[in-house]
């Protein structure tokens, strides 16, 4: 059994919704696990002292490009928000308080909610449709992300990212291994194979 991928997620970032399409046939193919680790890509630049591509005017437009050429060569839906950034403090919250078997299923959802719908992740009637979607009761899970333990989760997976050097999404850990970006996976299947 490979070891598993650690997946680092915000659903406010576009390259971990390209990632997140294609992490589960990656993972399959090596007969890995995918554990969906949700944090605040906010807090993450802001520590590590990296800005978003969208805030250089110059990386802004390269950036819309470049999303699309991705979204082609994966063969899958992409269309830029008409809110961005988005708080994503809420869904991320949300994904804290799942059991740990249904985070990815809310990752996966969230994400193409956002980037293949134009869906205001900011809104709770949006993520009381996602959760219904995924056949969960939406008003209690609105509450549950408010329970202290749940805000301390993600504080805590959060600050945990920044200890092994997390500056930007998507992040992947294989082992202590640390892989960023959408365009890192062919590596990070390389790893799995050699390993």
């Amino acid at each position: 059994m490979a070891a598993p991928i650690e997946f680092y997620f915000d659903a406010v970032s576009p390259y971990t919704y390209l990632a997140a399409t294609q992490i589960d046939a990656l993972a399959a193919r090596h007969g890995a696990a995918v554990v969906w680790i949700p944090i605040l890509l906010g807090k993450i630049l802001e520590a590590s002292g990296n800005r978003p591509p969208i805030s250089v005017p110059a990386k802004a437009r390269y950036m819309h490009q470049d999303l699309q050429q991705w979204a082609e060569c994966y063969g899958v839906p992409l269309r830029f928000p008409t809110h961005f950034p988005v708080s994503t403090l809420s869904a991320q919250r949300i994904a804290c308080a799942l059991p740990d078997a249904d985070v990815g299923r809310w990752a996966r959802a969230t994400l193409h909610a956002y980037w293949a719908e134009d869906a205001d992740l900011s809104q709770p009637q949006t993520l009381r449709a996602i959760a219904a979607g995924l056949g969960c009761d939406g008003e209690a899970l609105l509450a549950r992300a408010q329970e202290p333990a749940v805000k301390e989760r993600l504080k805590h997976n959060t600050d945990e990212a920044l200890r092994r050097g997390m500056f930007g999404a998507p992040t992947f850990f294989v082992g202590e291994t640390m892989f960023w970006g959408n365009d890192r996976l062919p590596l990070l299947e390389r790893a799995l194979a050699r390993a």
